[in-house]
């Protein structure tokens, strides 16, 4: 299929949820799991949940690793706070806005509940495949590297509301989602203009039901772990599944009186600005995997809070009319940790690492030693220890986050002179900027968005004093700063991340990363323009073992740092606060907020619960 994609959602590129969110593909096996790899065909053939390798087990000698945590409870009001309006209700147009639709409409793959969070908690949007489940899905098997067969969980039924009226789920439902979603059949010709999408869903050829249960997906694309990060997409709405029967009554779901679907909770009122009220689907098909006997969801309401600003927000968490607030900045977080400490508060990841961003194309900053020099006038340990206090760790990144592990070229692999490269010394830098003709230093302009970091900036600002280099800072609106100076490509020296969208230190689909500094693409606005950067992304979409993959990463990964085409600060965490009383929480990306929404609310509010004892005790 060849399919012309409009670019819309560009925005969404630059921030956490950038792209397609992913999941890597492993070749190991467990108790239930069966797994065949070789370099001409892969085949995973799973029962839910749908896990892949023997490290995940759950179970001791003892027991499951949840049998020590108090029994779940019904009941009671969930009550989160979002600091954006929700304007996405339809799965064909809210790919790149703030939605909840997951609390109603529910997606083929989820995260698996059944994995301990001292394991992997889900707190970056990467999940590797050995820690998804089946949602919808019931298996899956690669029967070649570019057919993806899914079987789905039977016994799923709509909600009990006009015009499903309570009918079951079935395989032509999610063939007439993905039609309508990439233009595959159904009527539909061409793909929605709103979904940011990569190469490898033009490689797409066929969606079919074979079977009452069973969906194919065929591609030309023999890339299982490529395949598998596009179907298994956590950071937009592309695999929310609506209903086919609403869209042919009501010609899209844009409304948000036309929520309906199979999930958990049933929107009941929502004012644009305010709040969104939910209720519990008395006839739900899920069950909890840790308690099987247990059927979902465990609260009655869940309630969502508009709270632009964020002092009232955490003033609310502080009365406890918030259960639940998340990715707190450490300074926030410190204060909510010292006037509250019975609130339960979680590490999260930050989507990607602070960055000084050069014209990679433009003079001085095509010369290496310029950008190393700057590289090493900025004190990574003193930044860490000092002005974050210990929250964040003190190494710099390169494209692939150190957070995903067995992913890209983390900093503790580097070799020891590749790590001098980055180590601050104000006396080899100013002797690169000297090799470089440039002893006097020079000056700069540097754009900002208005809402990044700026105490951090003015640290770095100080620094680069100190060899020569003076930077004037330039402040912009976000929507500006994105399209008229990023994606316009208009700065003529440096740009400043200090908050989301950089260039280093992604935790999104390991393949999707190569996109961002491809050359030409209209995102890479440091002008790289790499043929070896550029051959690394295509190897990784020409192998079809997933060790093929990492391997063309992990190269990418070295070409990034070893070329410093982007100064690195460092990748800090955020916090999430939970009330003592809120059971299951564990900064899940996506749980609560993302860039744009809380993308698996359904999911992980319907296996939250609410200690009503307790709550009521301490007098809430």
């Amino acid at each position: 299929m060849k399919n012309k994609f409009t670019w819309l959602g560009l925005s969404f590129l630059l921030v956490a949820a950038m792209l397609l969110a992913s999941c890597s593909k492993a070749t190991t096996a467990s108790t239930t799991t069966k797994t065949t790899t070789s370099t001409t065909t892969t085949k995973t053939t799973t029962t839910q949940p749908i896990t892949t390798t023997s490290a995940t087990t759950t179970t001791t000698a003892s027991g499951n690793w949840w049998d020590k945590n108090p029994q779940p409870q019904t009941g009671g009001t969930m009550t989160i706070r979002t600091d954006k309006n929700f304007v996405g209700f339809d799965p064909y147009s809210s790919s790149s806005q703030e939605t909840m639709e997951s609390a109603w409409l529910e997606r083929l793959f989820a995260d698996n509940w059944t994995i301990d969070p001292s394991v992997f908690n889900f707190s970056i949007q990467f999940r590797p495949s050995e820690f998804l489940s089946g949602q919808l899905a019931k298996s899956y098997e690669f029967t070649d590297p570019g057919t993806l067969v899914i079987q789905l969980q039977q016994g799923v039924h709509w909600q009990n509301i006009p015009p499903l009226n309570g009918r079951e789920f079935v395989a032509a439902d999610v063939v007439y989602h993905y039609d309508r979603l990439w233009g595959m059949g159904d009527g539909f010709t061409t793909p929605s203009p709103f979904q940011v999408t990569d190469p490898v869903i033009q490689t797409l050829t066929s969606i079919t039901a074979t079977g009452n249960y069973t969906v194919t997906f065929k591609f030309s694309l023999p890339n299982p772990e490529a395949i598998f990060e596009v179907m298994t997409a956590v950071g937009d709405s592309t695999h929310d599944i609506e209903a086919s029967d609403a869209v042919k009554l009501w010609g899209d779901l844009t409304d948000w009186h036309h929520a309906i679907g199979t999930g958990p909770f049933i929107l009941k009122d929502f004012v644009a600005g305010d709040s969104a009220t939910l209720t519990r689907n008395p006839n739900y098909w899920g069950v909890d995997e840790r308690y099987p006997q247990n059927h979902l969801p465990y609260i009655d309401t869940l309630r969502y809070i508009i709270m632009p600003d964020s002092s009232t927000a955490f003033a609310a968490l502080r009365a406890g009319k918030v259960d639940i607030l998340d990715s707190v900045a450490f300074q926030q977080a410190q204060q909510i940790k010292k006037t509250n400490p019975e609130i339960t508060q979680v590490t999260q990841r930050f989507s990607d690492a602070y960055t000084i961003d050069a014209r990679v194309d433009k003079a001085p900053f095509t010369d290496i030693r310029v950008r190393q020099a700057m590289q090493k006038a900025i004190n990574l340990q003193s930044i860490a220890s000092d002005y974050f206090q210990g929250t964040a760790d003190p190494w710099p990144s390169t494209l692939t986050s150190n957070y995903m592990t067995g992913w890209g070229y983390p900093y503790s692999q580097w070799p020891q002179a590749l790590k001098d490269q980055y180590a601050f010394n104000v006396a080899d830098a100013k002797a690169l900027m000297a090799a470089a003709n440039l002893s006097a230093g020079f000056h700069t302009t540097i754009v900002v968005d208005v809402n990044s970091d700026m105490n951090l900036l003015q640290i770095v600002q100080d620094e680069f004093k100190a060899i020569n280099i003076t930077m004037t800072v330039t402040t912009k609106e976000s929507t500006d700063w994105l399209m008229s100076v990023l994606l316009g490509h208009t700065q003529d020296g440096l740009a400043y991340h200090g908050g989301i969208g950089g260039g280093l230190g992604h935790t999104f689909a390991p393949i999707q990363q190569f996109n961002i500094i491809k050359t030409g693409f209209i995102a890479n606005y440091w002008g790289i323009a790499d043929p070896a950067f550029d051959a690394l992304g295509a190897q990784a979409l020409a192998s079809s073992t997933v060790d093929g993959v990492k391997q063309a990463v992990a190269d990418a990964n070295k070409l990034i740092a070893e070329k410093q085409y982007i100064v690195s600060l460092l990748q800090p965490n955020l916090f999430g606060f939970a009330q003592p009383w809120v059971n299951g929480y564990a900064g899940q990306y996506c749980a609560i907020s993302s860039v744009s929404g809380p993308r698996l609310n359904g999911f992980y509010m319907s296996r939250f619960w609410i200690d009503q004892t307790l709550k009521t005790h301490l007098g809430h």
